[in-house]
């Protein structure tokens, strides 16, 4: 038999390691191919309505999340406070050992070293604070209200930016239509004038013109492209979905609703913003505050007791254990902290004071945006209630400025200010159902009711078109 030569042997060995590794490698490339998406294919993007929208920030929006964990910290510190209140019980034990030469001076047989070991149960109750536990208990309470109210704050606002960018988008992608729409006519107008030169009977000059016009008309198109992604980005953003790309699907119809009343709306913002209802319950935590302050150079009565067993061994003829109880009333009375508690009180009496201050100063920016927004909401109404007739009414211009180029009772200059007076009716009439609407949802939002009734009703801005009074009414 012939026998394989050394070398030969290393080559085959060599070339199994490299086969392996190759079967590995195209293991993993195979693995990362079918997790990769194929080429060309996009990242799939969620479409949502306005109230799925609004349901997606509600669980996800980060300000909300953030407001839920200050939530669950005022908790956390309402059970810290209520404990001072509740008895305090303390299990403890101990083991020393020691040695003293100087005992001998008792006598010549006295122990001079001792063990002693020892456990017990100790307990302690507050009986009387002068109201400081009271008024702690109290405050920590209260606090659990602001941070509701903190949650209102964060949820009304996520809910308004989050209505104001889902018809931001919806707006980019209206501007988008009409810049398309635009360039195409511009395109027709362009092979018409091409078709018109080669039968003899237009000039170079209409040509050339309609070649400028349709690439004056592509930028148009990239920009409102661009401002589409920018929208949507915004959307995702405030949704705090990650990655997931976003779009939004409805449309800008809405029905101009009875304008708001100042005096009503203001009513309805002071009783239902949540930054007043905050300031509300801060004052009183401040008054609970100056209660506890003031404490501080009062005497207090307080119960400490205990319950235990203790082995003593200092030699042969010295051991004993048994059990021992401690139970007795404590009075404290600081005479002179060095006037720190009177530090103290005036400076919680000057942070209410601050917080009244604050209060007085929220109530007149309050008034102030109450009036802006009910006379932006008016404003846009007016405005769409202006420029509703003027889109038919340059359609129509448009199409007669076209007909008489066509017969040659128009110039060109006429056609092209036809279409311009079109694409700025279309984007004008776009922008201002886009500002009513956010201008409707400010005005909740300044009125503290935006989503407060469990649901935003957005059925207005669906596909369907369904106009909701309700959403719009005030």
């Amino acid at each position: 038999m012939k026998k394989t030569k050394p070398s030969t042997a290393l080559e085959i060995s060599g070339f199994l390691k490299s086969s392996f590794l190759l079967i590995l490698l195209l293991g993993l490339n195979l693995n990362l191919f079918v997790s990769m998406p194929a080429f060309g294919e996009e990242k799939r993007v969620q479409t949502l309505i306005l109230d799925e929208a609004l349901q997606i920030a509600g669980e996800k929006n980060k300000d909300i999340q953030k407001a839920r964990e200050y939530r669950n910290w005022v908790e956390a510190r309402f059970v810290e406070e209520r404990a001072i209140a509740l008895p305090q019980v303390v299990i403890t034990a101990s083991g020393s050992s020691s040695r003293d030469e100087s005992q001998k001076a008792f006598g010549a047989n006295f122990p001079t070293k001792q063990n002693v070991l020892s456990a017990g149960v100790g307990i302690s109750q507050p009986l009387f604070t002068w109201g400081k536990i009271g008024a702690s208990i109290r405050a920590a309470k209260v606090g659990l209200t602001t941070a509701e109210d903190q949650l209102r704050l964060y949820r009304q606002a996520a809910f308004r930016d989050v209505t104001a960018s889902f018809h931001d988008v919806l707006l980019a992608k209206t501007l988008n239509a009409i810049a398309i729409q635009n360039l195409d006519q511009k395109s027709r107008h362009y092979d018409e004038a091409q078709k018109k030169y080669s039968a003899g009977v237009a000039t170079d000059y209409d040509v050339l013109a309609g070649k400028v016009d349709t690439e004056n008309a592509r930028p148009a198109v990239i920009r409102t492209e661009n401002l589409i992604r920018i929208a949507q980005e915004r959307l995702r953003f405030l949704l705090g979905v990650g990655e997931q790309e976003v779009d939004a699907k409805g449309a800008l119809d809405v029905p101009i609703a009875e304008y708001p009343n100042y005096e009503e709306s203001l009513d309805a913002a002071w009783r239902n913003r949540p930054e007043l209802s905050d300031l509300a319950h801060r004052v009183e935590i401040g008054k609970e505050l100056i209660k506890i302050a003031n404490a501080g150079d009062k005497p207090r009565v307080d119960f400490k007791g205990g319950f235990g067993w203790t082995n003593l061994d200092m030699g042969k003829d010295f051991q004993a254990d048994g059990s021992n109880w401690t139970a007795g009333v404590f009075v404290t009375f600081p005479i002179f902290d060095g006037l720190r508690t009177r530090g103290k009180v005036g400076a919680a009496r000057s942070d209410l004071a601050t917080l009244r201050i604050e209060e007085a100063k929220l109530r007149d920016s309050i008034s102030v945006q109450v009036r802006d927004a009910c006379n932006a909401v008016r404003e846009a109404g007016e405005i769409v209630r202006a420029l509703s007739g003027t889109v038919t009414r340059a359609e129509r211009l448009l199409f007669m400025a076209e007909k008489g180029y066509e017969y040659g009772v128009k110039t060109r200059l006429d056609v092209g200010d036809a279409e311009t007076n079109l694409v700025q009716a279309r984007g004008s009439l776009a922008q201002a159902k886009r500002d009513y609407i956010v201008a409707c949802v400010n005005l909740k939002w300044v009125m503290g009711l935006l989503g407060e009734d469990g649901e935003v009703k957005g059925s207005s801005f669906k596909t369907e078109k369904k106009a909701s009074q309700e959403y719009l009414k005030f």
